[in-house]
């Protein structure tokens, strides 16, 4: 029987096959090197490593590609929700002759153990520090996208001693409107158990309408959400659910001091869910941020536009340009100096 995961807070395309093989039809179909990204790169590098680690009890487990003559520091990548440590293979091939890459499966997402909701969003972000203490990392660019900007932000405000440079994607200060709607809806729909209609519901929350302009990949991207949604595992939702109680009981943001650090916020320019002005609020609470938008792409930016995604982040996090890309907008620095109330 079909299975579907309610999931808020990002989104990542992840087929239901086993982990080694998370390639799916979307990264298959991206374009080719466009103008505007960067040239080729150096090969990827030689070693991968999966540590198993546990943190206030709960078994977790990251993932490191590593880089043996690095360029920077190492690119700490945090997803949203539903993605996980094998997410961002498909940025590899750009990111990886850059710097080491770490991604995680934090406790209570992807294969690590089940969190309860009552464990906060401080919680993810002191694993955060627990992982980069046990593996031996001091300093890293951090990368959080929707959901993984929560945890992120929350690491920097505690953690800023671990911060070199943050980059965050389709992110917000405040649980967008869209979401909080759809939540009861889509439970009742989830109740009568009709999937098909539930997973309508949400390709239609992750993705703009096609109307309002044109984005890479709409079409694919969206037959491919429809399918993840209706074949997910009991484990996949149980952990979709608390995850939605989890942002719903804690928040996602506290108004606490941001390290000042070169940091860039950058939003796809159709994105409904996290809409521009809501990546312009975020970039605002972040000392000298820097803002953009990613042409043709809404609230999956990251997989509608990979290879511009991950050339964006490999050049902020190099210290090479960001104005003037044929793929963005241009460049704003949005910062108010006022810390908002907490959302």
């Amino acid at each position: 029987m079909a299975r579907f995961l309610v999931i808020m807070g990002g989104f990542s395309v992840v087929p239901p096959f086993p982990e080694p093989l998370m390639r799916t039809a979307v990264i298959a179909a991206q374009d080719s090197p466009r103008a505007g990204c960067s040239g080729p790169l150096p090969p990827a590098p030689e070693q991968v490593e999966e540590r198993g680690l546990v943190f206030g009890g709960f078994a977790y487990t990251c993932r490191i590609v590593h880089q043996s003559a690095p360029r920077t520091a190492p690119l700490l990548l945090l997803g949203g929700s539903s993605q996980n440590r094998y997410s961002w293979q498909g940025h590899e091939k750009w990111l990886a002759p850059l710097c080491t890459l770490i991604t995680v499966d934090l406790p209570g997402y992807g294969s690590s153990d089940f969190l309860p909701a009552r464990y906060d969003i401080d919680f993810l972000a002191d694993a955060v520090r627990h992982m980069l203490a046990e593996i031996g990392v001091r300093e890293v660019n951090l990368f959080g996208g929707c959901f993984g900007e929560v945890v992120g932000l929350r690491f920097a405000q505690h953690h800023p001693e671990f911060v070199r440079r943050v980059v965050f994607a389709g992110a917000a200060i405040r649980l967008p409107g869209l979401y909080s709607e759809a939540v009861p809806q889509l439970s009742q729909t989830l109740a009568r158990g009709d999937i098909e209609q539930a997973a309508d519901g949400l390709v239609r929350l992750f993705m703009s309408n096609p109307e309002a302009g044109k984005v890479r990949r709409h079409a694919a991207v969206a037959r491919l959400l429809q399918q993840q949604f209706v074949n997910q595992t009991p484990d996949e939702i149980r952990k979709a659910v608390e995850h939605n109680t989890r942002l719903v009981t804690h928040g996602c943001y506290r108004p606490l001091p941001v390290p000042t650090v070169p940091s860039l916020v950058f939003t796809g320019e159709y994105d409904t869910l996290c809409t521009p002005q809501m990546g312009r609020e975020l970039a605002a609470t972040m000392p000298g941020a820097l803002f953009t938008l990613v042409k043709e792409a809404d609230h999956l930016v990251t997989v509608e536009r990979r290879q511009e995604s991950a050339d964006l982040i490999g050049r902020f996090c190099t210290d090479r340009p960001v104005d003037d890309l044929p793929y963005c907008t241009p460049v704003e620095v949005p910062c108010s100096g006022r810390v908002p109330a907490q959302v």
